[in-house]
């Protein structure tokens, strides 16, 4: 199932060269990670911004530790 979160986007794309860090809140397992991991990731691919420029880190994942 995917719910549309055209808002969340928008306050993203709104804020996005304000050069402030976004901090993403809310309980577990509401679509922190996907908002942030798939849908902004598709819009900055949509506009044409470089793999290379784009930096995930999962900060749950063991690996990304250190």
């Amino acid at each position: 199932m995917y719910i549309d979160r055209d808002d969340y986007l928008k306050k993203f794309i709104q804020k996005k060269e304000n050069g402030q860090i976004k901090v993403i809140t809310g309980v577990r397992r509401c679509g922190k990670s996907f908002l942030l991991f798939n849908i902004y990731y598709n819009y900055l691919r949509s506009i044409n911004v470089d793999e290379k420029h784009i930096i995930t880190l999962a900060l749950d994942n063991d690996q990304n530790i250190e």
